[in-house]
This record gives structure tokens, C-alpha cells and sequence, in this order.
């Protein structure tokens, strides 16, 4: 394909050139291409850090990869309820949900193909089974469909805000009392990797939380979410100046622990298999339990 810079691209590094014209592509896989030879600038090989004129013809020629396909692996997982439409699995810290972004072994879903065979085929071959989702250093409750059918029926429910989703965060900085945040989320322009709610655009979002225990320098919180975005109480709590502990994509100071302090404690839904009401609870797990005992408490205010 052929693509031409122009006066106001001056200055711009060639890799994020691309990206901004190419952005269903990763930056990491343009500037493979680039590296392959497989990008010319006015018909010469570039490289990443080459910087744009303004006036140049830029002819790029993709390479389109396979589709990615999850493939079973013997690795451990606990559930913590199962029946015949649904498994909620309690997900540890820095494992991947499903395989992406170089990821392609020792996630959730590979575990799961394992252990369980077949799982729901609504979110294709890269995400059997998968209704939502949480970061890889979060831990806590994942719901997984086993069925077409129950996935459906799952995906109703967490888009009509009826399945009741409760975390436990410690974050930095004192907040007594409760709070309600309801601003909207979008991806943080200085930092492709991370959210950001300091913007007036994005998507809905709605989180609730509620002060429980106090530390000295932090707050552990109890907190529900209305809605599923990526990154949702991370971002929303760094736009309160309070980021989550350890988190430091959104500002927060490094831990010890190697993970930061967000746990997705409890879900509550419908059993698509016998419409009955389920509640399942996750305990914080012991580098949590490791890291809150050796905080300084200091009461609840």
C-alpha cells in the first residue's frame, strides 16, 4: 500500500508515523516490517527511528499472520464454582486471560481447554469461553461459559448491569466515607497503554466505592462497578489523584509484591443453567494478605 506523508507529519518518527495511519496494526509488528525491509521511503529501506520530512512516499507491504488459535496446556487453576453452563475459575496474579500482544502460552484459556475440553465458541478461537475479563495482574473471580448458549445468556447479563461485580483495592492517599465516579473512559493519548478519565470523551463508566480499613499512606477499598471497561477502577482512581497500589502505569510508587493491589473479590449472577442466584467469593490471596499485614493500620475514620 502506498502512503504519502505530508508538511504537518514533519518530525515524526517513522514507526509512529505508521501507527497513526496503520492502527489496527501494533506498533511492535510495524516496525518488524520496517526492520524486514518490507517499508520504502521514496524507494529506499527505513528504519523505526527515521524521521519524516513531510513530503516523502512511503510504500508499506503487509504481512498478514495467521489467526491465532488458543491451544490446550496442563496448567493449574482453581475453580470456585462450576455447573453444567458455567466455571468461575479464581484467576492469580500475572496470568493472561487469553493469548494477545506476544502472549501466546500459559494463559487462562489454554488452562481451561485443558481441564474442560470445549467452552463456549461466541468469542472465536482466540477466547473460548470468555464473557469478560480481568488485567493480568489483577486476581480474583472470572466467570467462563461453557456453552453457546449460557455465553449468550452471560453476555445479557453483564450488559444490562445485572451481575454484580465487588473488588478489593488498596490505594494510595486517605479516603473516608464512600464515593461515586461516573467519568468516561478512553484510551490515554501520551501512553498507549494505559486508560485515561481526565478526558471529557471515552466511554461510559460507572464506579462506586466505599472506604473499609485505613493504613498509614493508604486505603483499602471495597468497590462495585457499574460497567466493564478496560482498566476501569485503575484509571478511575488515578484520575482521583488515589492510584491503586503498585500500579505504576497510572502513577503509583513500585511494591514489593510484583503486582499491584486489586482483587476481584466477589460475582454475583444467574446460573444460565438453572436460573438460580450464585454468589462466589474469592479470598485475597497471600501476597495480598503478605502485603496488608505489614502496612501500619490505622482504624477506620
Amino acid at each position: 500500500m502506498l502512503l504519502k506523508a505530508d508538511p504537518a507529519d514533519r518530525g515524526k518518527r517513522l514507526d509512529a508515523w505508521l501507527h497513526e495511519r496503520l492502527p489496527e496494526y501494533s506498533r511492535a509488528r510495524l516496525q518488524s516490517w520496517i526492520r524486514a525491509g518490507r517499508v520504502q521511503v521514496n524507494g529506499a529501506a527505513g528504519k523505526p527511528s527515521s524521521v519524516i520530512r513531510g513530503a516523502e512516499e512511503i510504500d508499506v507491504e503487509p504481512v498478514h499472520l495467521p489467526p491465532l488459535r488458543a491451544e490446550a496446556e496442563d496448567i493449574p487453576l482453581s475453580a470456585l464454582y462450576e455447573d453444567e453452563s458455567v466455571v468461575a475459575i479464581d484467576k492469580p496474579a500475572g496470568m493472561v486471560v487469553h493469548a494477545g500482544a506476544g502472549v501466546h502460552r500459559g494463559t487462562v484459556v489454554n488452562a481451561l481447554l485443558h481441564r474442560f475440553g470445549a467452552l463456549s465458541t461466541v468469542g472465536g478461537e482466540l477466547r473460548p469461553g470468555i464473557v469478560h475479563r480481568l488485567d493480568r495482574f489483577t486476581s480474583g473471580v472470572l466467570l467462563v461459559a461453557k456453552t453457546d448458549a449460557a455465553h449468550r445468556d452471560l453476555a445479557t447479563q453483564f450488559s444490562s448491569r445485572k451481575v454484580e461485580k465487588t473488588y478489593l483495592a488498596l490505594v494510595e492517599g486517605t479516603l473516608t466515607g464512600m464515593g461515586h465516579i461516573e467519568k468516561p473512559i478512553t484510551r490515554d493519548p501520551g501512553n498507549r497503554a494505559r486508560m485515561t478519565a481526565r478526558l471529557t470523551t471515552g466511554r461510559h463508566a460507572i464506579t462506586d466505592w466505599k472506604a473499609i480499613e485505613h493504613f498509614r499512606g493508604f486505603t483499602l477499598l471495597e468497590i462495585r462497578i457499574g460497567t466493564g471497561r478496560t482498566h476501569q477502577i485503575r484509571a478511575h482512581m488515578a484520575a482521583m489523584g488515589h492510584p491503586v497500589a503498585g500500579d505504576r502505569l497510572y502513577g503509583a510508587k513500585a511494591s514489593p509484591w510484583d503486582r499491584y493491589f486489586l482483587h476481584a473479590h466477589r460475582l454475583a449472577f444467574r446460573s444460565p443453567a438453572n436460573g438460580g442466584r450464585v454468589e462466589i467469593k474469592s479470598p485475597l490471596p497471600p501476597e495480598l494478605l503478605e502485603w496488608k499485614a505489614s502496612l501500619d493500620a490505622q482504624g477506620i475514620h
